[in-house]
């Protein structure tokens, strides 16, 4: 989950993945007379001649803009519109994307501040083409008389007449510059939380030392503090003493581990208020930021920025959203309970805690606990199987299973890495030829996005009859240890991850649309993250693993057992993480819907929506949405991740479960679903692959159906029983 969003036709899409974090694209509307330019030998940054140096981000910014106006100007008298404006598109957006790329994950602070600086550059004259009226204009009319284009043509020129307009075009010109003047504040407020939650991550310290086991010393830092001691003796002299203790940094990843190996309550609770209680700044940002998006979506004619934020996505509607949450909500409940009954009966006998009350703090830790007895499951031993080279050779048994293609390693031209461990992979299929690159930057190392995404540099169009731009995607990560792929171990979740992530890269990859605007992942966001949950399939199939999860010493392929034990433990409590996942979608949804809240503070209404939604208690003077991102990435669109993971469990089911890696089951997914990114109506390809009843009409918009997901977590049969017993 990335970055922050625009409401124009160059919109952002981004992925998350955050707990995912899940990546819009960005896409923009360019043509013909003027000749392509290809590049055989490619010596800058990406490939792109201009990036030779960071200084190759201005002239390089430059010339879209001249190039793009070129076009502009072209467009007026020419009749192929949607191809002209798919040309700019993909001209800014080879400077805006590399740009995105270069500032997460360039080492070189030059290149990461020149690349800002094009950044900035660039949207300046995004705003330019935004708000030129000749363009709408000539969109409009060629929306109206398109019935020779193809179905994409139509779909694009609508598209791009939407996005002008969801852009504030048709506005009189002080709404729009009110407009303008709310996007501009909306990208401060959301620069300016990340930077919060950067420089506050808060700290707990923690006397004595020994309340810290070895196995945690790794996250923490030694401190020391002085003590007065009276020596024995006539002088009743005083001695200082140095105590040692602990600094815990609360910052996300570490409260993490902390709240799920400390078997301390104390310390476990100081830290979870700690890293529940910053940034405190953020409570006015969050409270300025739902201000402004509100005042921006009533500028638009919408009663709320969720109705806003929502409509151009399959679900259509805040009310279709929040009913799908609160359906899915109800179908976790009779699980819940029975979850958190036996985690309360774990901590009574296990623990010597005659009080059984589980508080926010425990949790994690006794979940973590209770699963590690239940399956005797040892991650180091689960990671034996995962070597980072590994994992790269599970993502091209995929490939060619599926799809009868394979990932060849190229070298890198001279300037076109940012980094000596990026690696290049083409796509290769034996009668089509190359499919596209793979750029592979895996490992951590400062100053680098935090996660693990999927970036989009070129999007897939076709140029002519006879050629094709192929898709130029990255997918960085964030693996620590060793830069040697085969020392570096990876844990389960870290495998899932970069299963999730690859499907984005393979929306990307295999995507065949004529217009790059709606290449791979550039699609409405409910549907784009639907490729990405699939593959997470992949990652807990033995029959998939076996291909490549072999132990590092021994050679040995992955146990069935083994697998059986790590889904077993995911399994353990899965409605209780479900359920956090409904509650912070519900939680989106209301902040960025309509205001007035029901409370003034937005830390009492998310109290209330716990009480009211969750089986979790709320802590007096907490106030986690401070530090929840998603909020700013995805602004009420967070559901989408649950709504396409049903979606996502429909479609293994029917078409996966039964044999995962068949050729017939790629073809079907590449041909019916993943070659058309964003091109088609998602219901269309969705009824196409998997066949009816995947969703219902639903009040205007599309609801999922849940059931294959229910099944997969036997809800079902709980929710059943408890309307039995009722």
């Amino acid at each position: 989950m990335h970055h922050s969003t625009s409401s124009t036709m160059w919109s952002f899409l981004s992925r998350r993945s955050g707990a995912e974090i899940f990546r819009l694209n960005k896409r923009i509307p360019l043509p013909l007379t003027i000749p392509i330019r290809t590049f055989s030998t490619p010596t800058g940054l990406y490939g792109f001649p201009h990036l030779k140096t960071a200084k190759g981000f201005q002239p390089f910014a430059d010339e879209a803009i001249q190039r793009s106006a070129e076009l502009v100007s072209f467009i007026r008298t020419h009749a192929e519109i949607m191809r002209a404006m798919d040309e700019i598109s993909d001209t800014v957006c080879s400077v805006v994307d590399s740009a995105e790329l270069c500032r997460n994950t360039h080492p070189d602070r030059e290149f990461v501040e020149e690349a800002n600086e094009a950044s900035m550059r660039i949207n300046e004259y995004l705003h330019h083409l935004n708000t030129n009226h000749d363009l709408y204009v000539a969109v409009k009319k060629a929306e109206q008389e398109c019935h020779m284009l193809s179905e994409e043509g139509q779909r694009g020129l609508r598209n791009l007449r939407v996005d002008f307009e969801r852009g504030g075009i048709h506005l009189f010109p002080e709404k729009l510059d009110r407009m303008n003047t709310l996007n501009i504040e909306i990208s401060h407020l959301c620069r300016e939380y990340c930077e919060n939650i950067v420089m506050d991550p808060g700290a707990v310290d923690i006397y004595p030392s020994s309340r810290i086991p070895k196995n945690l010393h790794y996250l923490v830092k030694p401190i020391y503090r002085s003590e007065s001691l009276i020596t024995k003796g006539l002088s009743g002299s005083r001695d200082t003493v140095k105590e040692r203790g602990f600094r815990i940094t609360t910052d996300p990843q570490t409260l993490s581990s902390l709240l799920q190996f400390s078997s301390d309550d104390e310390v476990r609770k100081m830290v979870y208020i700690q890293g529940n209680s910053v940034p405190h700044a953020n409570v006015d940002v969050l409270r300025r930021l739902i201000s402004a998006r509100h005042e921006l979506a009533q500028i638009m004619g919408c009663r709320s920025y969720a109705e806003f934020s929502v409509k151009p996505n399959m679900a259509s509607s805040p009310k279709v959203v929040m009913s799908f949450l609160l359906e899915m909500n109800k179908m976790v409940q009779a699980k819940i309970i029975e979850e958190h009954k036996i985690l309360m009966n774990f901590k009574r006998e296990n623990c010597g805690h005659s009080d059984g009350n589980l508080r926010p703090w425990d949790e994690a830790y006794y979940m973590t606990t209770m699963k590690s007895s239940a399956y005797k499951l040892d991650s180091s031993i689960v990671g034996s199987y995962f070597s980072l080279s590994n994992c790269i050779e599970g993502l091209k048994v995929l490939v060619q299973s599926l799809f009868g293609a394979t990932f060849h390693s190229i070298p890198l031209a001279p300037g076109e890495s940012w980094d000596p461990q990026v690696l290049k992979l083409s796509l290769h299929h034996p009668d089509e030829g190359d499919l596209g690159y793979l750029y592979l930057d895996l490992y951590s190392r400062k100053g680098k996005y935090p996660g693990c995404a999927h970036f989009a540099i070129k999007g897939g169009r076709r140029i002519s009859q006879s050629e094709y731009q192929l898709p130029i995607v990255a997918l960085v990560c964030n693996f620590s240890g060793s830069r040697n792929p085969s020392a570096v171990r990876l844990s389960h979740s870290e495998v899932e991850t970069l299963f999730h992530e690859f499907g984005h890269a393979l929306h990307s990859l295999l995507s065949r649309t004529d217009y790059q605007h709606f290449s791979g992942t550039r699609a409405v966001l409910d549907f784009a993250e639907i490729p990405s949950n699939l593959f997470e399939y992949y990652a807990w199939d033995h029959r998939v693993l076996k291909k490549f999860a072999r132990h590092y010493s021994t050679g040995e392929e992955i146990p069935p057992k083994l697998v059986e034990s790590m889904k077993g433990a995911r399994d353990m409590f899965a409605a209780t993480e479900l359920q956090r996942q409904i509650f912070y979608a519900i939680v989106d949804q209301t902040l960025f819907g309509e205001q007035p809240l029901p409370h003034s503070d937005i830390s009492s209404v998310v109290a209330e929506l716990k009480r009211e939604h969750t089986n979790f208690e709320h802590v007096e003077g907490t106030h986690w949405e401070t530090r929840f991102s998603h909020l700013l990435n995805y602004g009420a669109g967070y559901y989408s991740y649950l709504y396409a993971k049903c979606f996502a469990a429909t479609i293994w089911k029917r078409l996966c479960q039964e044999d995962p890696l068949s050729p017939d089951t790629g073809f079907a997914l590449r041909k019916k679903f993943l070659q058309h990114g964003g091109a088609r109506e998602p219901t269309t390809l969705l009824s196409d692959l998997a066949g009816d009843g995947i969703y219902r009409y639903y009040d205007g918009g599309i609801m999922p159906d849940i059931s294959s997901l229910c099944d997969e977590m036997k809800l079902v049969e709980e929710y059943q029983q408890k309307v039995h017993l009722l």
